[in-house]
């Protein structure tokens, strides 16, 4: 661990140079051993080259070496080394092309059935020649630097993509004429061709990920493990351009490991699952960890026979029975989503069988809405997000109230679960419907997770991890949390914050509509039932709220803490995620809280209905993308006009307002309604505001002078005369005479 980084107090890192390149897709080929608790096999990433380095030649060095200056501090990477363990490769049964043979300057390292085996102990191995010497060789290699913690790296390797059989439809006849001189190049212009395939041909783009990431190695590649990430480079490679396109990481995880938690079932069966952990996926897999590096996934899990394999995958995968009593599952998902969404849980798992059911639409009238058919001429119009198989495009699944679902628990908890949670999910699913329209996903997966688990509920794509907490003393508590993971669905995973820090994004959202989705799963309940249950539960969360404010450290309650730095990212892309490591940040709900309660004043100011509806329409418009909650200029005009309404503000709050929209940093319009709340409130700290804009925004000023003297306040009136004095020499001469009558 980096000593410069407290794991209790500082902010999670992000590393991945993601504007320089980025993931599109992995393929992970994985095997789980309970005894040694280690889950180890290889990853396959493909990426296509970032923001910053889309081009054809090689060019640009001077840029790449900018960030790796930038970034040397932060990284604290071990030497370059190359790992000799003898790692076998996937077997596989594609045939190869004759004409994958390595390429100049490339070590063939790779036996005829493509496999690598050294006779070498595994060890740092580093040498002028052969491994990166930072400050003597960064102005020729560019640096690929993956999220990656608590794992141990064994190997790391181009993937010869060129050598799977009918790879030829992604080549150009040209790329083929000199194969050893391009083969390179060949290699990336085919999975820049595979990534950019359209969403129409999704499935045969799957197809050919999974074959290309059987293609065997075609020379290993020097790589550094640093605390936090996990750095590749290529001999010779100085831009992202032309650096490996598809690599293959040997790897295995640490049983100590920050991402995922070993323990045992409620039964005393042993398991695994991701918990959710503030350092999300980098140690599971290697990956790009900045929501912006949306990714499409697949994987192959196998485990012992007995054990269940749950992963968030659009398929409800059967397991295929192997040799020496194992089961080998397989998942993928064709909806780009950030690497920390994917889930994983093995274990003794039982189904808890699904009685026949069928959902209704609940027809309050209080709360109907617009029908899915007359919407959905908003969906393909609006989609604004990349190219996948998208449902809400997807006329078949307009009307599909319940989405197929299946719920798993321990052995012991089946009964219960039968009994209290299966009952529910069709209503909930059916509500959330009614509220929002189409699923984002085409399946869903409940598991009642271990007791260990620190939360109620996690929400990921597919699949949907609860407490056992929430199965006993009624229906209540499980249908509302229920109903707030599945909100999630929408908000959080189908639109998602660009910006970690802001949750709120997420969790306000799921907390106002889990109420929402609750009142209209109880079908029987009355309108004014309803409201009953909405305004004790508002009750019960601003006391928690206050509690909250008063107890915990001022910085960790503030939905922005970026402020108008939110969503910014460095050149290459990496960023950190506010005080992401502090552990009580873990247990607080300031930010579930406050963005309810915002998302419940807007709802009451237009109207229940009108605001639901504005939400399905923003979520027809956005799913698939990230999003901020920055505020435009206009925006925040209109917002301090509202404000100007208020009889009375508050010092703190004009001060809080200040600092977290940073109003003397705006434009002269909205620092102009900025110095009226000041001069309405007498607001001491903003006079000097006041000052400077009579001085330097002289076309807009005027009126002010006149609200300084309304007020009869002797010090702004002091201010008023003194403002003028200083700026009467500059001013025009209409101007000057119009603020002189005011004055005296």
């Amino acid at each position: 661990m980096d000593p410069q980084l407290d794991p209790m107090k500082d902010d999670l890192p992000l590393m991945a140079n993601t504007s320089y390149m980025l993931v599109k897709h992995y393929v992970l080929d994985l095997d789980v051993d309970f005894k040694s608790k280690v889950i180890e096999g290889s990853i396959v990433l493909f990426f296509e080259t970032g923001s910053q380095h889309r081009k054809n030649s090689s060019t640009g060095r001077e840029c790449c070496q900018s960030e790796f200056d930038q970034s040397h501090k932060m990284r604290a990477s071990e030497p370059y080394h190359v790992p000799v363990t003898n790692v076998s490769a996937c077997s596989s049964k594609m045939e190869y092309n004759g004409f994958a043979v390595s390429g100049e300057g490339e070590e063939d390292t790779s036996d005829e059935n493509g496999n690598h085996s050294n006779s070498e102990q595994a060890s740092g191995i580093s040498s002028s020649e052969d491994c990166c010497d930072r400050e003597n060789h960064g102005n020729q290699d560019f640096v690929l630097v993956l999220d990656c913690c608590d794992l141990s790296v064994l190997k790391v390797e181009e993937v010869d993509v060129a050598a799977v059989s009918g790879i030829e439809q992604f080549t150009r006849p040209a790329k083929l004429t000199d194969v050893s001189k391009e083969l390179g190049n060949l290699r990336n212009h085919i999975v820049h061709e595979l990534v950019a395939l359209p969403a129409k041909r999704w499935e045969e783009q799957l197809c050919c990920f999974t074959h290309c990431s059987q293609a065997p190695g075609c020379g290993e590649l020097p790589f550094a493990t640093g605390p936090w990430s996990l750095e590749i480079r290529k001999p010779g490679i100085g831009t992202p351009a032309d650096f490996p396109h598809a690599i293959r990481i040997w790897y295995k995880t640490n049983p100590g490991g920050r991402s995922v938690a070993w323990t045992t079932d409620q039964s005393g069966r042993p398991c695994v699952y991701t918990m959710g952990s503030p350092i999300n996926n980098r140690a599971l897999f290697p990956c790009q960890e900045p929501p912006i590096a949306l990714s499409t996934w697949q994987a192959s899990v196998r485990a012992a026979a007995g054990f269940v394999v749950l992963m968030s995958g659009e398929n409800s995968a059967e397991p295929v029975q192997l040799p020496e009593d194992i089961l080998s599952w397989y998942y993928y998902v064709s909806m780009p989503m950030p690497a920390s969404t994917f889930t994983i849980a093995v274990g003794c798992w039982q189904e808890v069988k699904q009685q026949s059911f069928t959902a209704a639409i609940p027809t309050n009238t209080e709360f109907s809405l617009p029908s899915v058919q007359a919407d959905f001429s908003w969906h393909e119009a609006m989609c604004g997000h990349v190219g996948y198989p998208c449902r809400f495009q997807n006329p078949a699944v307009s009307w599909q109230a319940v989405i197929p679902h299946r719920v798993f628990s321990p052995c012991c908890l089946v009964e219960l679960c039968e009994e209290r949670l299966l009952p529910l999910i069709p209503q909930c699913l059916s509500a959330a419907f009614s509220t929002l329209g189409t699923h984002p996903f085409s399946r869903l997966d409940v598991l009642i997770v271990p007791s260990n688990f620190s939360s109620l509920g996690m929400a990921s794509p597919h699949i949907i991890f609860l407490s056992q907490s929430v199965l006993p003393g009624g229906s209540h508590l499980c249908g509302t949390r229920l109903c707030h993971e599945i909100a999630h669905a929408w908000f959080g995973l189908a639109i998602g914050a660009r910006d970690w820090t802001e949750e709120w994004i997420s969790e306000g959202f799921a907390t106002f509509l889990e109420d929402v989705f609750w009142a209209r799963a109880q079908q029987q309940l009355s309108h004014e039932e309803v409201k009953g249950q909405q305004e004790l539960k508002a009750l019960l969360r601003w006391h928690r709220l206050r509690d909250e404010v008063q107890n915990s450290e001022e910085e960790l309650q503030v939905l922005r803490p970026n402020k108008e730095s939110t969503g910014e990212l460095s050149e290459s892309g990496a960023s950190v995620v506010k005080y992401g490591l502090k552990a009580e940040k873990i247990f607080m709900q300031v930010h579930y809280l406050k963005g309810y309660f915002l998302l419940r004043s807007l709802a009451r100011t237009a109207g229940e209905a009108s605001f639901l509806l504005s939400l399905r329409k923003f979520v027809c418009k956005f799913h698939g993308q990230l999003v901020l909650s920055q505020l435009l200029p206009d925006q925040l005009v209109l917002l301090l006009e509202f404000l100007l309404e208020e009889k009375t503000l508050c010092p703190r709050t004009l001060q809080c307002l200040e600092r977290t929209y940073q109003l003397r940093e705006q434009d002269a319009e909205v620092r102009h309604r900025w110095c009226e709340l000041v001069i309405k409130h007498k607001y001491v700290p903003g006079y000097g505001d006041v000052e400077r804009f009579l001085r330097e925004d002289q076309a807009m000023g005027v009126y002010l002078y006149g609200e300084l003297m309304v007020n009869e306040d002797a010090k702004q009136q002091e201010l008023a005369r003194k403002s003028f004095a200083s700026a009467q020499e500059h001013m025009d001469v209409s101007s000057a005479k119009v603020v002189a009558e005011m004055l005296f």
